[in-house]
């Protein structure tokens, strides 16, 4: 068997759970089958890379996307299957399918119609994106969910679809990387206290993950307590601004908070997430959450949002705490997360033993090996 595998993010070019997916399960399927990457940006040693049609370079941002999967279409001839990640890549696939007479099967990172915020980032290629998805999804031989949650989202969004057309795979985490480190250099780097408690955020400068919601309870947080904000990639510019001046305004109160918004390397997240006291994972819409698996993985107690898939990988009460979210209540929200983040660090005891919990589930319940076959299994099924 021979698949296409239809990607923005491919590494080293990774800003997101998609990507970060699609870097880890790719080898775990070219142990079992042949794969080809397709994929946007610079030049890559295993994968195909496409590049923005020559014209459209200042186009808005949809049209951009859409020009590289015309690109990637026609170079899916001879695949016996495509599977697309993310609207991105969506059309490539609905295409292909079409052009190439082959099964397009579709993996649910997140849904376009629940996250109306990227209006204000792709203007009207908001409303092109959502076509896109409706599109490719109601067409698609199969669909893989990554939660539980993330199925019964696509289904209500998606009321055509047939369920039996739908599937769950849930993320795996490398817990061969991702592990408890002693290293310390690249917080001494920082400038973290490492005598004083630490809380960590990870993840884009986007509504979806909740950060400004993180800001606004820390302003609650124990002052003994260190905030490392490892924040970037904005989605426009007005939203780095406003974050900004947020960020700004709780360190004009409180010492110890660091705003780290360079991309940094997996061995120096793996490094803070290691000494993380706690893991605070704020997001309003997550359909599964790697990061938090990723925080577990390192010995992280978690603390996050009752959203989605994140129930389906943090234990409330064992790995870490849940906290309801409730957009018609946000200040009862952020206040929950405060309180919940100071509970933790008040009793460090247990915040040590959510996070040996939360490796322990990472390793044992969540695997990319799995994924892969699994994923495997869903291709013989559209093919048979």
């Amino acid at each position: 068997m021979r698949i296409g595998l239809l990607t923005r993010e491919y590494p080293p070019e990774v800003y997101g759970g998609a990507g970060v997916h699609v870097g880890f399960l790719v080898p775990r399927l070219r142990e079992l089958i042949d794969v080809d990457v397709h994929c946007f940006g610079g030049p890559r040693p295993d994968a195909v890379a496409h590049r923005v049609a020559p014209g459209l370079a200042d186009a808005n941002p949809a049209l951009r996307t859409l020009s590289v999967d015309l690109s990637i279409t026609a170079a899916c001839a001879g695949v016996d299957l495509v599977h697309s990640h993310t609207w991105y890549a969506n059309l490539a696939g609905h295409l292909a399918g079409l052009l190439h007479g082959v099964p397009h099967v579709i993996t649910a990172h997140s849904l376009e119609p629940r996250r109306p915020w990227k209006a204000e980032q792709l203007g009207g290629g908001y409303r092109l994106s959502v076509w896109v998805e409706r599109t490719a999804y109601e067409s698609a031989d199969a669909i893989i969910a990554v939660s539980n949650g993330m199925r019964l989202d696509v289904l209500d969004v998606y009321p055509a679809l047939d369920p039996a057309r739908v599937h769950v795979v849930r993320n795996g985490i490398d817990t061969g990387f991702y592990r408890p480190v002693t290293e310390t250099d690249a917080l001494v780097r920082l400038g973290i206290d490492l005598g004083r408690p630490v809380v960590v955020f990870v993840g884009r400068i986007t509504r979806q993950k909740g950060v400004g919601h993180l800001v606004a309870a820390a302003h609650h947080l124990d002052p003994a307590a260190q905030l490392v904000l490892c924040a970037g990639e904005p989605d426009t510019p007005e939203l780095a601004a406003e974050i900004g001046s947020t960020v700004a305004r709780l360190s004009d109160t409180r010492g110890g908070v660091f705003w780290i918004q360079e991309m940094l390397a997996p061995e120096v997240v793996r490094q803070i997430l290691s000494h993380a006291t706690v893991f605070v994972c704020p997001s309003v819409y997550e359909p599964l959450g790697i990061v938090n698996l990723e925080a577990m993985a390192c010995g992280a107690a978690v603390v996050a949002s009752d959203v989605g898939g994140i129930p389906e990988v943090v234990a409330d009460g064992e790995t870490g705490l849940l906290v309801h979210y409730d957009e018609h209540d946000i200040e009862a929200y952020r206040h929950g997360l405060a309180a919940a983040v100071n509970r933790l660090l008040a009793d460090p005891e247990r915040a040590r033993a959510m996070g040996a919990a939360g490796r322990s589930r990472a390793q044992r319940e969540f695997s990319w090996s799995t994924a892969a076959e699994q994923t495997v299994r869903v291709y013989r099924s559209v093919l048979a």
